[in-house]
């Protein structure tokens, strides 16, 4: 995809009214940008990805931000499990954006490149402990069924607890919200995406 194919504006700092604007600050200058792994701007100060897409109805964006926000820095998930997560999610919609932002923290989480790998083709890496493992498995029946049997919900919250598995089920919804917000809006990986 090439940045003409947008099909919303993509406006620098100073292009944006004052609603669009707090969201704008919120998103860079809040818990992601003091632990972005990877560039929130490009080099004109454009907001990169789903948080471009979120200055077009700033309200809701801003509900959405905090609603993210949350699922990244204030739940009991570790970061390997909420990343495990993330990436199952962005690879089973195809989200190329999501894909490469958060292969950057997988890394800082400590996800191997194997487990990576792993992930990229749908599977539970070998080396997952077994709550990583059972994240997983929480994960690929929601993006495959929309849904938990039975079973799988047992072990899911055997293995993560009420209100972790409550967590994992928000932040797939949250994912998978974004997935289609970059679909939708058609928004491109970054023009210069080794940061």
């Amino acid at each position: 995809m090439t940045a003409n194919e947008r099909r919303a504006p993509w406006r620098a700092p100073d292009e944006l009214d004052a609603g669009r604007r707090a969201l704008y600050d919120a998103i860079v200058g809040g818990d992601r940008g003091r632990d972005a792994a990877f560039a929130l701007t490009d080099a004109e100060g454009r907001l990169e990805g789903p948080f471009d897409a979120m200055l077009l109805a700033p309200e809701s964006g801003a509900a959405v931000q905090e609603l993210g926000a949350a699922l990244r820095y204030r739940t009991s998930l570790s970061g390997r499990e909420r990343e495990i997560a993330i990436l199952a999610v962005a690879h089973a919609h195809r989200s190329d954006f999501e894909v490469w932002a958060h292969e950057r923290v997988a890394r800082r989480s400590g996800l191997s490149e194997a487990e990576l790998a792993d992930l990229r083709v749908g599977r539970a890496a070998g080396t997952f402990g077994a709550e990583e493992a059972q994240v997983h498995a929480v994960v690929a029946s929601l993006v495959a069924t929309r849904d938990l049997d039975d079973a799988t919900f047992r072990a899911g919250e055997a293995a993560l607890g009420t209100a972790r598995l409550a967590e994992l089920v928000t932040l797939v919804g949250y994912y998978e919200m974004l997935a289609l917000s970059l679909r939708v809006w058609r928004v491109p990986l970054p023009e210069t995406p080794d940061v």
